[in-house]
């Protein structure tokens, strides 16, 4: 069973790629594999974005659109509130499901429905966010949900090392890649121009976080810190931006300074529109979180997983990630706009080297079946 928030990221393919890698990865492992996602009344709306019934809104309509066009007709459940109503398995089925089931891969503590948890025999958190669920979990102000899982992810690869001062909570936390179905993102051809893309989510709804005298910044603070880019190369920079009215100054900034913004509502609302969207790019260039970057998580990003798969090379900035990764070809590390500028210089002056070997770096690295493989056997489960 893989629980995670699907429904809940309304109109956000990239999102919703993070789950189905996860979903199809096991599949082809040879695993049965049930999705369920759990999603609060005032949670659904309608198109008009007030409060509607479940049956009308349109988060179970995109969850159901999607789990159809994957095939997960029969094998995906999203359970209204406590179970009074469902999209897919009956509640009392789903229940039956649980039961069965060898694994809860619990992506981000989704799941939290006490008759679903206490029949699912072994328990795996996988944490998306390092830094925020452990500061959360320390501050003990938020709900990670961290409690009664056997195994504890982290896509923060550095976390529970010296290298990291994101604090462990006292869990043993594995380091687990952001895995990607290859078959699902073949090598694209560039295009004439070098057109770098990213899609990110200006500020997240949690806001800034403290941790004893310290306060965490987010991708705004970040990205601010090379707002001057554009006008420093003569290479394309569009960010798909979900940012909100409220900064509309902010806005007016990035595009002052050169930058693109598209609406990723429109640009990459849903899994075929975002890959679309990744594979007509040339390249990413994206800035990280700031809890990511000054803890030095090693944080790596999913979408960046699936810009490499793409033949599309990257230059991120370094979240801590170079001591795991090769870079220099395929995929560069930045932490200065000095930095940002030549490596931009570096992908154009050599596409083809960058574009193998950002390929290359997703095979050897990312793989599903190596990932999830790798996942299993640290849990003792075979398909």
């Amino acid at each position: 069973m893989v629980s995670g928030a699907l429904a809940n990221k309304y109109l956000n393919g990239g999102e919703a790629w993070v789950r189905l890698s996860w979903i199809l990865g096991l599949r082809r492992l040879g695993f049965d594999v049930h999705f369920v996602e759990r999603i609060a009344p005032a949670t659904c709306t309608g198109a008009d974005r007030m409060v509607a019934e479940f049956e009308n809104s349109v988060q179970r309509d995109y969850f159901e659109r999607i789990v159809k066009k994957f095939g997960l007709e029969e094998s995906a459940t999203l359970v209204y509130g406590d179970g009074e109503k469902t999209s897919g398995l009956p509640y009392g089925e789903l229940l039956d499901v649980a039961e069965e089931s060898e694994l809860l891969v619990n992506i981000s503590g989704h799941l939290d429905l006490e008759p679903l948890m206490a029949r699912l025999r072994r328990k795996a958190y996988v944490d998306l966010d390092p830094g925020f669920t452990q500061f959360w979990h320390a501050n003990e102000t938020f709900g990670p949900r961290l409690a009664g899982h056997d195994r504890y992810f982290t896509v923060g690869e550095n976390v529970g090392t010296s290298r990291c001062s994101i604090p462990t909570g006292g869990l043993a936390w594995r380091s687990i890649r952001p895995p990607v179905t290859l078959e699902d993102w073949p090598v694209t051809e560039r295009s004439e121009a070098c057109r770098f893309t990213t899609v990110a989510t200006w500020r997240s709804s949690y806001g800034p976080v403290e941790y004893g005298a310290r306060r965490f910044g987010l991708k705004v603070h970040e990205f601010r810190k090379v707002i001057d880019l554009p006008g420093r190369t003569p290479f394309e920079f569009e960010i798909a931006l979900d940012i909100h009215p409220n900064d509309a100054r902010d806005r007016e900034s990035l595009e002052s300074h050169g930058w693109r913004i598209v609406d990723p509502g429109v640009a990459v609302p849903d899994p075929d529109a975002f890959r679309q969207y990744v594979r007509g790019s040339d390249a990413e260039f994206s800035v990280a979180q700031g809890i990511y970057v000054d803890t030095a998580s090693g944080w790596f990003s999913d979408r960046t997983v699936r810009y490499l798969a793409s033949g599309k090379p990257a230059l991120v900035q370094d979240t801590g990630f170079s001591s795991n990764y090769p870079v220099g070809e395929g995929l560069l590390a930045f932490r200065t706009i000095e930095e940002a500028v030549a490596g931009a210089e570096l992908i154009r002056r050599d596409y083809e080297t960058h574009s193998r070997a950002a390929r290359a770096l997703a095979e050897e690295y990312f793989d599903s079946k190596s990932v999830l493989g790798g996942f299993l056997a640290d849990l003792d489960v075979a398909p």
